[in-house]
């Protein structure tokens, strides 16, 4: 009797639960600190800003000085120029600075008058307008508290997230070591572009977007290339990729037929999980663990790596990585492994990067079209956006159609069972928030 197929949300929190970050830290400079994951909470050893200081170029003034007939000009005496980066002197009464973005407020002024409604005469400037204390001033903290903290620990760096910790004057950030993953891809009808393609071969495609995203998500990606079709030849893969590695990742072999060899090689070299997961596309996977040897990591160059033309990056030396690598093992078909690298492995690696937001944005959309007949999996369907703000749907949804993940914009997330009407509202996942 078969064993029923385990959920996707009980797969992914069964992925997570093995997935402690990666022990190791680095200092990196700010400006090479983005995409990766920060060790630690920093704070603010000031203020931001650091004073008073105008939003608008214009004239600082007195309110009181204004305090003239609504709609007629005050005329006032232009006392000062105040640049940014250079703090000018108190405001003498019944006058006022000519004040340009950015520069501090003078002692005494109270509000900023915007240079469209002031006048420029002379030596002096007719002002149009009656402001609000406080009016254009940006306060002293505003943006950021001394002591705050301004970035958590676990967060993934973004452009503008280094743009903060420089707004802060931290040069240098305390991130998490990358994590390091091996891939390497079994089967012998694959052959690479750029080869002859002999009769029953394939080109291999999934080689090239698992590394792709792997790297998207700061990782350092040993590619050991394409393993034969044999026990042997797959042990041996294992054993280098262990070497060196937090994670090793594979495509094509996890079923049960006579040329899958992955699961009996990692069950030889380790122990596995074989998982009949309830989506659509994507029901095998495999995670488990592989035995590293006494070799240590400095020594464990993978041969493979420099075969493939590929950085072996992740073979470095570095902090003691455990006696095990994680193993997980991806279906063969390429939009099974696509969506899979996307919905699983994705999550898994943040994780053991330290990231502390794992879980991708989805969005409530408008279905422009009917999915009749659905399958008793859930379905992650590949849509895109339309002009009119909904949802249109590939039109063949099969697991070898790998054309549908470069139209596609998103997925729809479809719980099993659940037929879909047009004018129905649907849970979209964008691509864009799936890939990096």
């Amino acid at each position: 009797m078969k064993s029923p197929l385990m959920p996707f949300d009980d797969a992914l929190a069964a992925l997570l639960a093995h997935a402690a970050p990666v022990a190791g830290t680095e200092h990196v400079p700010t400006l090479e600190a983005d995409g990766r994951v920060l060790a630690q909470a920093q704070r603010s050893t000031m203020n931001v800003p650091a004073a008073d200081n105008t939003q608008m170029d214009g004239y600082a003034v007195r309110c009181a000085d204004l305090s003239g007939a609504t709609g007629e000009a005050v005329r006032l005496r232009v006392s000062q120029k105040i640049l940014a980066g250079h703090p000018g002197s108190a405001l003498e009464p019944g006058t006022a600075a000519r004040i340009f973005t950015g520069a501090e407020i003078p002692d005494g002024a109270d509000a900023v008058v915007m240079q469209e409604q002031a006048q420029a005469d002379g030596e002096h400037v007719l002002i149009q307008h009656r402001p609000q204390p406080g009016e254009w001033i940006r306060r002293t903290g505003e943006d950021i508290r001394e002591g705050g903290v301004i970035l958590e620990a676990g967060t993934r760096l973004t452009p503008q997230a280094t743009g903060l910790a420089a707004s802060i004057g931290l040069a240098r950030l305390p991130v998490r070591r990358r994590v390091r993953v091996a891939c390497f891809h079994t089967g012998d009808e694959l052959v690479m572009p750029g080869e002859s393609l002999p009769p029953g071969a394939i080109y291999n495609s999934n080689r090239f977007f698992l590394g792709a995203l792997l790297r998207r998500l700061g990782c350092e990606v040993t590619d050991l290339g394409i393993v034969p079709d044999s026990l042997e030849a797959t042990r041996a893969a294992l054993r280098e990729a262990a070497a060196g590695h937090d994670l090793v990742l594979t495509s094509g072999g996890v079923s049960v037929g006579d040329a899958d060899h992955v699961k009996p090689a990692v069950q030889a070299e380790g122990s596995l999980d074989l998982w009949q997961i309830a989506i659509k596309p994507g029901k095998p996977l495999a995670y488990g663990r592989v035995r590293r040897g006494r070799q240590d990591a400095a020594d464990a160059a993978p041969s493979g790596a420099a075969a493939s033309g590929t950085a072996a990056s992740g073979a470095a030396a570095g902090p003691d990585l455990g006696e095990f690598a994680h193993f997980i093992g991806l279906p063969g078909n390429p939009v099974s492994s696509f969506v899979t690298l996307l919905l699983l492995v994705r999550p898994f690696v943040l994780r053991l990067a330290g990231a502390r937001d794992i879980a991708p944005q989805a969005f409530p959309l408008r279905a422009d079209f009917d999915w009749p007949r659905p399958d008793k999996r859930r379905e992650f369907l590949r849509a895109r956006v339309n002009s009119d703000g909904g949802l249109d749907l590939f039109p063949n949804q099969g697991s070898a159609v790998l054309t549908s993940t470069v139209w596609a914009d998103g997925l729809v997330d479809n719980p099993a069972g659940r037929a879909i009407a047009r004018g129905e509202t649907v849970r979209f996942l964008p691509m864009a928030g799936l890939l990096g």
